[in-house]
């Protein structure tokens, strides 16, 4: 039985909204990039300037409350548990995480703030109620582990490690969203990745994640966004591209199928375009259900062909054949085989 045929998918749910709860006026605080600095401000000049906190703008930063902490002191809750291996471990001070970008403490909180808003984005979906769960447990993560520019994700801790270099990894909310992308993919399917099409399926999974719990956290919270939806880690790559934007890769390429190269990354255009298509043809939330429900039932190995079919079936299985034709135009147009 297929795992996602566990839940009653209906066609027409009402739209939960996640506002602030009491609960939420109780949690300590913390401050955190609205994203990134580069898409808050809309300035492309920015630099990382070795981690000055005068390379930004104090508007750049946005007061939250860090849901879900246990109440031990630290950066550990319901959804995830930060273990910093540089500088000391942030500790709340009158109630709040209070660190900007040149203490080391400041990307501990990045990471558990955006790790707890990406699970919490997923059950607002309805995975973890109507659906099953998708990584719906504590998420460990660990800063600074890696000593290069350079994160990732290890199932075999089922870990999150985020690097250094140039503007350090967990600055950037859409490189965390990302490497939680890979978390996700690999609660619903153990092991995801083992081939070439199913780990570029997996990097674009992670960029689309990475633009969609973004996007909903800036209109949750207000926040204003002068840069392109598609443009993915608009901070996180400044230091090492050249134009205007600056992008880490992009969810809206012309990429086809017959343009694979090899490479997950780049091959990950072609499938992300497919995404951020279903997402303009169903709206975000209908195709965000759609498509991490579809996940459930990808073989670790699987092909760009086989994904898009389950992802097509899904479609029709939760809001009928209209909603599957959208999808299933979106592959069509770039040209993954069979559908």
């Amino acid at each position: 039985m297929s795992r996602r045929l566990l839940a009653a998918c209906i066609g027409t749910v009402a739209l939960v909204t996640l506002a602030p709860t009491a609960a939420a006026d109780t949690a300590p605080t913390g401050r955190v990039f609205m994203v990134n600095p580069v898409q808050s401000s809309g300035v492309q000049t920015l630099t990382d300037a070795k981690d000055s906190d005068a390379a930004v703008s104090a508007s750049d930063y946005a007061e939250v409350a860090l849901r879900n902490l246990d109440g031990s002191g630290s950066l550990t809750g319901r959804w995830a548990t930060v273990r910093s291996d540089t500088g000391k471990s942030a500790a709340a001070t009158g109630g709040a995480f209070d660190y900007t970008r040149h203490a080391d403490q400041f990307e501990q909180v990045m990471a558990y703030f955006w790790v707890n808003e990406a699970q919490e984005y997923l059950q607002h979906l309805g995975f973890g109620s109507e659906f099953p769960g998708a990584n719906a447990r504590q998420q460990p993560v660990r800063i600074n582990q890696w000593g290069a520019d350079n994160s990732y994700f290890t199932d075999k801790k089922a870990e999150i490690r985020f690097g250094k270099g140039g503007v350090d990894d967990a600055e950037d909310a859409e490189v965390i969203v990302h490497e939680y992308g890979h978390a996700v993919h690999n609660a619903q399917v153990p092991g995801f990745g083992t081939s070439l099409e199913a780990g570029s399926i997996g990097e674009a999974f992670g960029d689309y994640l990475a633009v969609s719990v973004g996007a909903f956290a800036a209109d949750r919270y207000g926040w204003p966004v002068h840069a392109d939806l598609a443009c993915v880690a608009d901070w996180d790559s400044v230091e090492y591209t050249a134009g205007d934007p600056h992008c880490l890769r992009r969810t809206d390429t012309d990429k086809t199928y017959a343009d694979r190269v090899g490479e997950v990354h780049a091959d990950g255009e072609i499938w992300s375009r497919a995404l951020f298509d279903i997402r303009g043809a169903l709206g975000a939330r209908t195709a965000d259900r759609i498509i991490v429900n579809a996940q459930f039932d990808f073989a670790p190995d699987t092909t760009f062909s086989a994904a898009a079919a389950a992802t097509v079936a899904a479609a029709r299985e939760m809001y009928g054949q209209q909603a599957a034709d959208a999808v299933r135009a979106a592959f069509a147009a770039r040209g993954i085989p069979g559908v």
